[in-house]
This record gives structure tokens, C-alpha cells and sequence, in this order.
């Protein structure tokens, strides 16, 4: 069950493969066709005519970050240029690959035109380089991480001989990250969260509920050895069996015994026929030889 790469619910996906400084380097440097007038070139272009990426996962952006580096803009000014590729649908205007925040906070600071390098790159080239330049570099969980590899796979058809030679990481490690895309919402989200570590939701994949299990692991705090353990009973594990309830008779039996020997009495059938267990619990040694002496009487 793959999915898409545009779930918000996954967090800073792409965005984060992306990463603001590293990827403009490799993008600027590697890729697409430069646009006229441009060689390596920074220019000064105006924020109105700059326009987000509808495709960008990350959707959310922190309020407090951005204040944070709207306050440097407005002390040292955008340090870092924006990457920018022509509009394709807008004459004259131009859409982020990469800087968004940067954007948003030059915005905020009051700042008009903003530095930026312009390439003709399309958006497999910018993937692609997302994932060789960053994957290895960027502090993504490993949700985000199979979120980029099956974006290429989904959009472009790559398969997972490609991606790892690509990636420069094992195809058994590819493939053990793109199934954690496989478990259900709830644990992704747990992943995602950092209650829950890759190696635990690996353990979970092949089990009946792991959504119920996964709850379980994160209360007792299970290792990754415990979580395979529980994960191969295949169910949430049983509450302790409750004893049925005895009947009146029993009970009375029960009462006259303690009363005549001063101590507890408790009565079990057995499932068959007439056979049974009597309990007799003492406090201390001195009960213990006082029902040895009525026992011998």
C-alpha cells in the first residue's frame, strides 16, 4: 500500500530532503540550463513577483521560526540566496525551489526584492538531486526518508535497484524503510512523533493489529526484542482468566470450614465429575501447627 507524497500528516517530507542551503548548492551547481543573462549569477528580485511551489509538502511552517529569522533579515539582511525556476504558467514571474521560509520571513522583515539564483531545472531534476545531495546529510526520521524514495518511485518509476544506486545505500536498507510505509496512520504518526523508533514499527508490519500492539509498546516501553516477541503472538496479549463465580452451596461450605478451623477456606471444582481442590491459607507458623493438631485429632 504505497502513498503519496503529499500527506501532510507525514510532516516535512520532501521539504525536508530539499533543505534550503544544501540544495540550492547542488541544484545551482549540477543541474538544468542556466537562464540567459545568468552564469552562476545572484539577482535582485522583487518578492511580488516570487511565488511558492504548490507542490511543496511542507505546508505548515513555524510561526516562531519565521519571526526568528525575520528579526535577522531585518539586523543583517538574507544572507543566502533563494533558488528560483521561471513560473510555468506565469510570464515574468518566477516559483521557489528552494528558500520558502526564507521567503515568507523577508516578507514579514519588510524586505522587497530578494537575492536569488534562477535555474531551468524541472522537478524530477530537483528530486533526484534531493535525494543524492541530502538523504544522507539531512536529520530526517525515517518516515520522511521512505516519503522521498517512493515520491520518485511513484512520480517517476524508478525502481529500488536504481534508488540505491543512487542513494549509495543498500537495497535491504531501502527496502526495510519503504515498508514502514505499509503500517497503519496511527504508527506512522508515532514514528513521526519520536515515541516510537523505525526499528519498533519494522517489528510491528506483519502483525495482525499493530496499531493496538503499537500502543502497548510505547506504554511498557518494550524493547525491540520484546516488540518481536509480542508482535509473533499475533494479538494483544490476555487478560488474566477470571475465576467463575461459585455457587451458594460452595460458598456456604466455604464459610462453615474457616468458622470451624479459623483460618481460610477455598473451594475449586474440577471440570469433571466430583474432583476438586481444597485451599486452607494460614498467617504464620503457629496457625500452620494448630490445623497439623486438629488434622491429627
Amino acid at each position: 500500500m504505497s502513498r503519496k507524497p503529499d500527506r501532510k500528516a507525514l510532516g516535512r517530507g520532501l521539504s525536508a530532503l530539499l533543505g534550503d542551503t544544501a540544495a540550492e548548492q547542488a541544484i545551482a551547481s549540477s543541474a538544468g540550463t542556466v537562464v540567459p543573462d545568468t552564469q552562476n549569477a545572484t539577482r535582485e528580485i522583487p518578492v511580488d513577483l516570487i511565488h511558492a511551489n504548490p507542490n511543496q509538502p511542507r505546508q505548515v511552517f513555524s510561526d516562531a521560526e519565521i519571526v526568528e529569522l525575520s528579526d535577522s533579515i531585518k539586523q543583517h539582511g538574507v544572507l543566502q540566496p533563494v533558488l528560483l525556476r521561471p513560473h510555468p504558467s506565469r510570464a515574468d514571474a518566477y516559483q521557489i525551489v528552494a528558500g520558502e521560509r526564507r521567503w515568507r520571513a523577508a516578507q514579514r522583515a519588510g524586505v522587497h526584492a530578494l537575492p536569488a539564483v534562477i535555474r531551468d531545472v524541472n522537478d524530477q531534476q530537483i528530486l533526484e538531486l534531493a535525494i543524492i545531495e541530502n538523504v544522507q546529510r539531512v536529520d530526517l526520521d525515517s518516515i520522511e526518508e521512505a516519503l522521498g524514495y517512493q515520491s520518485l518511485i511513484d512520480s517517476y518509476g524508478y525502481t529500488q535497484e536504481q534508488l540505491s544506486r543512487i542513494i549509495g545505500k543498500s537495497r535491504s536498507h531501502l527496502a526495510n524503510t519503504l515498508r514502514l510505509m505499509n503500517l497503519p496512520d496511527a504508527v506512522i504518526e508515532m514514528v513521526q512523533a519520536g515515541t516510537l523508533s523505525a526499528g519498533h514499527a519494522r517489528a510491528l508490519i506483519n502483525a495482525p493489529d499493530p496499531t493496538a500492539l503499537a500502543r502497548i509498546v510505547v506504554a511498557r516501553g518494550l524493547s525491540v526484542r520484546q516488540t518481536e516477541a509480542l508482535a509473533r503472538g499475533g494479538a494483544r496479549p490476555r487478560p488474566p482468566r477470571q475465576a467463575p463465580e461459585k455457587d451458594a452451596d460452595t460458598r456456604m461450605i466455604e464459610g462453615d470450614l474457616s468458622a470451624a478451623i479459623g483460618m481460610k477456606v477455598s473451594i475449586a471444582h474440577g471440570k469433571s465429575g466430583g474432583s476438586g481442590e481444597l485451599k486452607i491459607s494460614y498467617k504464620s507458623l503457629d496457625e500452620l501447627d494448630r490445623l497439623c493438631q486438629k488434622l491429627a485429632e
